[in-house]
């Protein structure tokens, strides 16, 4: 089991140590093969094996870049972010500052959630809607601290409860679909329906971990200087469309690009594929003649190009955990843990979701723990009894955790890119040190709970 042991550690160190993810785990996947005596090319056929397990997510995620970017060039991410600053300015009176404050947290939560199912374009609406508000941020002296785990809360909690958008690639395409892959050849099975339900009390307790942050650590005013932004970004002007002060959008236009997120929503629920339903949502758009069909092209591919990192990463780590399964040590790792466990399925639980912790705080990406877990975590969550239901909620936990807390995961430096337009939000300080906090504290005692109690 050694080369199990020394192919995660090579590539936890690796990505620690700042080295691209994918290198990081090519070079893990080739030392684990060569010290289980597999050979480089019996590697390299393992891993290359390995790869076409990630394609559909990464597929997915491409085309769900290319929707973002249709979106975005349509405005309405743009109008909606404006109408959500105009509100919030005009009544920022400070006679209303409690009713204020409350008002910008549920927007700024709602908006974190939306971008994950109604509108899934990631964390491309933080540089829209964060930037203008800081003025507004200052004035009622709120702690961006705060509004750091708000965007946090509600982009991890929602892919991991809810099954639309990024949430079906989380919790069917990549939770599901390994969890019953690694688990066929011991006669374990469970249902997609299962999934939500058992990730339900771990997301409880980062709500929990929201409330403590909002009425107890950042409840306190706290100060910043008023500094003017010269040059506000957005999503818009990263690809290339100018911002607007006020977006003129075309009713059509609005209408044309409602109807493709409804209809986005419905072919994925029906059909069950965020490739199709992504497609679908595209054509409406460029049918509508949101972006000219000579541009189509250079849409498609650049907002690919926005998810290229993120598929590469999980193909590479169907890969890597392909190499690990063709070691033929996972039964020897998992009868050395139970003899060094003993019957406790509360310290079994409590080391996985631990373990689980520390490479997902490597990789920076929670999608991407999910095989690399679920090829050790299945047979030792059998060999251990605990239920399909218990399964679910440790191998999701210990993949989601660490996400929160990671400085290379996009929920930590989406919130960053908004909150320190004007220099005045530390990255590990603000963002990063907040939300591990608020958030993976509470997923590893409400994991836990999840697999005593399913």
């Amino acid at each position: 089991m050694f080369a199990i042991l020394a192919a995660i550690g090579v590539m936890f160190g690796l990505s620690l140590a700042r080295v691209p993810v994918v290198f990081a785990l090519v070079i893990g996947a080739v030392t684990g093969g060569l010290l289980a005596g597999l050979g480089l090319q019996g590697t390299l056929d393992a891993f290359n094996n390995g790869l076409g397990g990630g394609a559909k997510i990464a597929l997915a995620y491409g085309i769900l870049g290319a929707f973002a970017l249709a979106l975005a060039r349509s405005g309405l991410p743009d109008l909606l972010a404006y109408k959500m600053i105009s509100t919030l300015k005009g009544e920022a009176d400070f006679k209303a500052q409690n009713r204020m404050k409350y008002l910008i947290f549920f927007t700024v939560a709602i908006a974190a959630v939306f971008s994950q199912n109604v509108i899934p374009v990631h964390i491309a609406f933080i540089p829209v809607l964060i930037p203008p508000l800081l003025i507004v941020f200052n004035h009622l002296q709120l702690d961006r601290r705060l509004v750091a785990c708000l965007l946090t809360f509600g982009l991890v909690a929602t892919y991991m409860l809810i099954p639309v958008g990024f949430g079906a690639i989380f919790l069917n395409d990549i939770l599901g679909y390994n969890i019953n892959t690694f688990g066929k050849p011991y006669g374990f099975e469970i249902s997609y329906d299962q999934i939500p339900s058992a990730m339900a009390i771990p997301v409880f307790g980062m709500f929990v971990g929201l409330l403590v942050a909002i009425f107890i650590s950042y409840r306190k005013p706290r100060q910043y200087k008023d500094i003017q932004i010269e040059k506000p970004q957005s999503i818009s002007s990263e690809l290339g469309v100018e911002p607007q002060l006020k977006p003129e959008i075309s009713k059509f236009t609005i209408w044309m690009a409602g109807l493709a997120v409804i209809l986005t929503l419905v072919v994925q629920l029906y059909s069950d594929s965020m490739i199709l339903a992504g497609l679908v949502g595209v054509a409406i758009l460029s049918c509508a003649g949101i972006f000219k069909w000579k541009e189509a092209d250079d849409v498609i591919i650049t907002g690919m190009r926005m998810m290229a990192l993120v598929g590469f990463i999980m193909i590479a780590a169907q890969g890597f955990a392909a190499v690990i399964e063709a070691t033929n040590q996972v039964p020897a790792l998992v009868e050395a843990s139970v003899h060094w466990i003993g019957n406790s399925q509360a310290l079994a639980a409590f080391l996985m979701l631990l373990i689980g912790l520390l490479i997902t705080l490597g990789i920076g990406s929670s999608f991407s723990t999910i095989p690399i877990l679920a090829i050790i975590y299945v047979p030792l969550c059998i060999q251990f009894g605990f239920s399909p239901a218990a399964t679910i909620a440790i191998i999701g936990t210990a993949a989601a955790l660490g996400d929160a807390g990671s400085p290379a995961s996009d929920s930590t430096l989406g919130p960053t890119s908004g909150l320190n337009m004007d220099g005045q939000h530390d990255h590990m300080k603000d963002s990063v040190v907040p939300t591990f906090i608020h958030f993976n504290i509470p997923l590893i005692i409400f994991g836990w709970i999840a697999a005593m109690v399913l």
